[in-house]
């Protein structure tokens, strides 16, 4: 007579990512972006915090008055990005993604604006938090990729516009340009609806464009333990030079 024994279950694991945006329309739609991940049902995005922009601490006096106040980062770092990355992944098992966007006149200060926002990270996390947090950016903000997907955006917005030919990333105006083509865009109703069909697999299909944005979602791949590679061309698509080593800083699943 046989006896069957009952299946050892394993637990499925859940990860909350906690986002922390710098624009108004991001705070309403960003989580959708990433709704082909979330999917699977392995993971969930909210938002955390809306915070402004940040930018590179240049000025000598302000600088030196941090050093004699024994601070690496100005309050409002700890108090915006930090302490709520912190309260997040205290409360649940996650990570935290903090996405700006990076308008053209900013490119050229990309390293500087990532090392803030890392070190406001840094210094509030513990180092094995510090891991499970990371810094993208949208570039040069989220309309960009609209350009990616040009289906979506005529079938929400009722225009015939043509698919940008070249990397969409590399368009310096681009909520301009849409904004040229339909005078009456709602960055926050018109683009939350686009964003909500938008198809990123479509968007990073072709492997040589859309680097941050690939890398943003190759951090997110690999953190949930889904690389994705020919899904979102991560195995031979470029990376973002100022985000990618946060990639391999992650810890191991």
């Amino acid at each position: 007579m046989s006896t069957s024994h009952p299946t050892a279950v394993t637990a499925w694991p859940f990860y909350h990512f906690g986002l922390i945006v710098t624009g108004e329309a991001e705070r309403e739609c960003l989580p959708a972006l990433f709704r082909s991940i979330a999917a699977a049902g392995k993971c969930r995005f909210e938002i955390i915090r809306r915070v402004e922009q940040r930018s590179p601490i240049t000025s000598y006096k302000r600088q030196l008055k941090m050093v004699g106040s024994g601070k690496k980062i100005p309050d409002r770092d700890a108090t915006d990005i930090g302490l709520p990355a912190r309260q997040h992944l205290l409360a649940r098992a996650g990570f935290v993604v903090l996405v700006d966007d990076l308008e053209a006149d900013r490119s050229d200060d990309v390293d500087q604006v990532f090392a803030r926002y890392r070190l406001a990270l840094d210094t509030v996390l513990k180092p094995d938090q510090a891991r499970r947090a990371s810094v993208h950016f949208l570039v040069n903000m989220l309309e960009a990729y609209f350009f990616a997907d040009i289906e979506t955006v005529n079938r929400v917005l009722g225009t015939d516009l043509e698919e940008h030919e070249g990397d969409v990333e590399e368009i310096r105006h681009p909520k301009a340009d849409l904004k040229r083509h339909y005078s009456g865009y709602d960055e926050k109703e018109d683009g939350t609806r686009i964003v909500e069909g938008l198809d990123i697999p479509r968007v990073l299909s072709r492997k040589e464009t859309c680097a941050s944005l690939r890398t943003l979602f190759a951090w997110v791949c690999r953190a949930i333990g889904e690389p994705k590679g020919e899904e979102f061309q991560l195995r031979d698509g470029r990376y973002y030079e100022a985000t990618k080593s946060q990639i391999c800083s992650l810890p191991p699943i």
